[in-house]
């Protein structure tokens, strides 16, 4: 089973995904999304991905409330900053913030966690220093923004992933 169908829940969401894209159930959109699952699943198998699972699951349902949080607040900021509320001189800039993480899995949820939040952007990632750098467009204290990447999102991903 594993040959013919190795990702079987990446295909049942591309399958699900599909469906939703196309919103309707027929039988045509079924078989092509079917098509388009199964041959998901198998590119997946040539990228050859390292196999990993979350240690503890109810650290990364904490974490995605963290995030929720972030981001709405990160939108109200953002929002503030475009309308012209605090006048003050804002400077943007760059975090280069020293990470203990090596795990894949957890460096891509990392990335995806900077970069859906508005304000921030991942921007480079040095695997051999171990060196994250970040933009952020209200800079008013590195060293804030390194504790928080730190013990906000690494902490966690950290137990979650190694």
């Amino acid at each position: 089973m594993t040959r013919f169908l190795p990702f079987p829940r990446v295909s049942f969401c591309l399958l699900a995904l599909w469906l939703l894209l196309n919103q309707a159930v027929t039988v045509g959109h079924v078989l092509l999304g079917c098509v388009i699952a199964l041959v998901g699943g198998r590119i997946l198998t040539v990228l050859e991905l390292p196999s990993t699972h979350v240690r503890r699951p109810a650290v990364l349902l904490r974490l995605l409330g963290l995030v929720a949080i972030d981001i709405i607040r990160s939108n109200l900021a953002v929002g503030q900053i475009i309308l012209g509320f605090g006048r003050r001189q804002r400077k943007s800039g760059f975090v280069n913030i020293p990470l203990d993480m090596r795990n894949p899995y957890g460096l891509a949820m990392l990335a995806c966690i900077i970069t859906s939040t508005p304000g921030t952007l991942w921007v480079n990632f040095d695997a051999q220093k171990g060196l994250l750098m970040i933009h952020v467009l209200d800079l008013v204290d590195e060293a804030e923004w390194i504790r928080t990447i730190k013990q906000r999102y690494e902490r966690h991903l950290l137990e979650i992933f190694e």
